[in-house]
């Protein structure tokens, strides 16, 4: 098929173009950066249709996102990306009529479930995605993930799937961000006390991207994880011991308060069932846990753990 791809320049999109290349696809970057095939801003309407016209695809894919190079500590960090889920998703939408494609395959991720403390539920996908959030920063969060599922699985004469993701790990983003600030000390960790967040090597969500656009179905959504949660403190010890990095240190949850929105993920409880994504996709985890990821990357880069 003919793929077009919005956010080709990111951590998922780069790996999701050469996993749907491998498999067979014709696939065109769409961005603002030197080296995509279509050059556009989604916030920019009438410049995105002038740069597909006369173009033509089978399928778009929105895994654009603002968060290259930032952290989620600030509310304010997520800004850039929730507009590009609700006003860049309507005009990405009108650029897919434009071009005739058939199907629109969205990223989501799993905070779309609401952020905090689900009580160890294991949520599968009809576990009410898009609550109201909390309070108005987190209504803006989740409501912007609530509105570019929405709007991608009603529109017209288009089959809209939507990926929910966990948090990513994996060659290019543990090696490459995570193991310096480890080496460092710079990252603390919160002890979880019983809390567990999914996640999901980043090259396993590639896969599932080729999934999605191959055989997801129309009007339905996937959770992409890993088969085993694990605590974010959890996550970044085996990550230091599998690099031979100094163990993180543990501060209490309180010295994250000038930090809202993580202070708000490390008092989140957040487990996603992945059954659906093997039943209907054929689509599951290289490793059990990310720890397990982890050591396998390690392992791979020939590193010695501690």
């Amino acid at each position: 098929m003919k793929v077009l791809l919005a956010g080709a320049s990111g951590v998922l999109g780069q790996r999701a173009v050469r996993a749907l290349r491998a498999a067979g696809h014709e696939v065109a970057g769409l961005g603002r950066g030197a080296g995509m095939e279509v050059r556009a801003d989604l916030l920019d309407r009438e410049g995105l249709l002038r740069a597909v016209d006369g173009l033509g695809f089978d399928v778009v894919v929105h895994a654009a996102t603002a968060l290259s190079g930032k952290t989620m500590a600030r509310h304010q960090d997520m800004a850039g990306t929730n507009a590009l889920r609700t006003e860049g998703t309507v005009n990405l939408l009108a650029a897919a009529r434009e071009t005739g494609a058939r199907r629109f395959v969205v990223e989501s991720m799993m905070f779309g479930y609401g952020y905090g403390d689900h009580g160890g539920a294991v949520l599968g996908e009809d576990d009410g995605f898009g609550p109201q959030g909390a309070n108005l920063w987190l209504e803006r969060h989740v409501g912007a993930m609530r509105t570019k599922e929405e709007l991608a699985f009603t529109a017209d004469g288009i089959e809209g799937v939507s990926l929910r993701f966990g948090l990513f790990y994996g060659a290019g983003v543990t090696d490459v961000h995570v193991v310096p600030m480890l080496r460092k000390r710079a990252l603390p960790v919160v002890a979880a006390k019983g809390r567990a967040l999914s996640w999901v090597d980043v090259a396993d969500a590639a896969n599932a991207v080729v999934a999605g656009v191959e055989s997801g179905r129309p009007g339905q959504a996937y959770n992409i994880a890993d088969d085993e949660p694990l605590g974010w403190d959890a996550h970044m010890r085996a990550v230091a011991a599998a690099f031979g990095a100094p163990a993180p240190m543990t501060v209490p949850l309180w010295v994250l308060k000038p930090a809202p929105l993580a202070h708000t993920i490390m008092r989140t409880d957040l487990r996603l069932s992945n059954a659906k994504a093997g039943r209907e996709l054929g689509w599951a985890p290289t490793c059990a846990s990310s720890a397990a990821g982890a050591g396998a990357l390690a392992e791979g880069a020939g590193v010695a753990a501690a």
